[in-house]
């Protein structure tokens, strides 16, 4: 076997011929292979930087996709937006234009284009301007007060916890109750309370209407 030994001038030579070994190092080891005295004359074989083994698993896991995070954020507020859109008077359809832009600026825009976040925009926009408005025009048709107005924002919260009952009957109880708190006789406040709650159902219908739109042209995107 070809050993590389110390020489007297402090030098590495070889034990077979006698020339200066190119395989020194200046760190001394005894390889398992000496026998006893010979350590101190032995000169350590060139230290391999990195021993690589072809096929080994490394032991520290892969590092993490943040895009995959952003995309679950993402979808988690489309979720989210969608359901605070069956209700009266909740930014529903923002929240879910949103969710769909930052899940396009993830992809940087190509499977979702540009001009799909703008009518994207552009329907959120019309089903917020036509939600205020829906109910707005049935409050101050029937002269409803600002009472009736935060009485059916009020009932539609709590009738969330009642079902589909509570959610179409919520807004007119609370209308009619925050009418009468302001003063109004109980056939005034019937007539307030049935105008602000046809306004606040048309408003959800036209919400409803827009976020199943957005979410078919969003899926459309995706998928082509």
């Amino acid at each position: 076997m070809h050993l590389p030994t110390a020489g007297a001038s402090g030098g590495c030579m070889s034990r077979w011929n006698g020339h200066p070994s190119s395989r020194c190092a200046r760190v001394r080891f005894a390889p398992p292979f000496l026998r006893k005295g010979e350590e101190k004359h032995a000169v350590p074989r060139f230290r391999r930087p990195f021993l690589r083994k072809m096929g080994k698993k490394s032991r520290y896991p892969a590092p993490m996709d943040w895009n995959i995070l952003w995309y679950v954020i993402a979808g988690l507020i489309i979720v989210v937006g969608f359901i605070a859109s069956i209700l009266p008077n909740l930014p529903g359809i923002p929240l879910m234009f949103g969710g769909m832009l930052l899940a396009a600026w993830v992809g940087h825009f190509q499977k979702i284009p540009i001009w799909v976040i703008v009518f994207l925009g552009v329907l959120a926009a019309f089903s917020v301007v036509f939600d205020f408005l829906s109910g707005t025009y049935g409050a101050k048709r029937y002269g409803a007060s600002k009472a009736a107005v935060w009485g059916a924002l009020i009932g539609t919260i709590v009738g969330v916890f009642f079902g589909i009952p509570g959610i179409i009957l919520g807004p007119f109880v609370g209308a009619v109750i925050g009418q009468l708190v302001s003063g109004s006789p109980i056939e005034d406040a019937a007539k307030v309370g049935f105008g602000t709650w046809i306004g606040l159902l048309i408003g959800t219908a036209i919400k409803l209407a827009t976020a199943f739109m957005m979410l078919g042209t969003f899926a459309l995107a995706l998928l082509f």
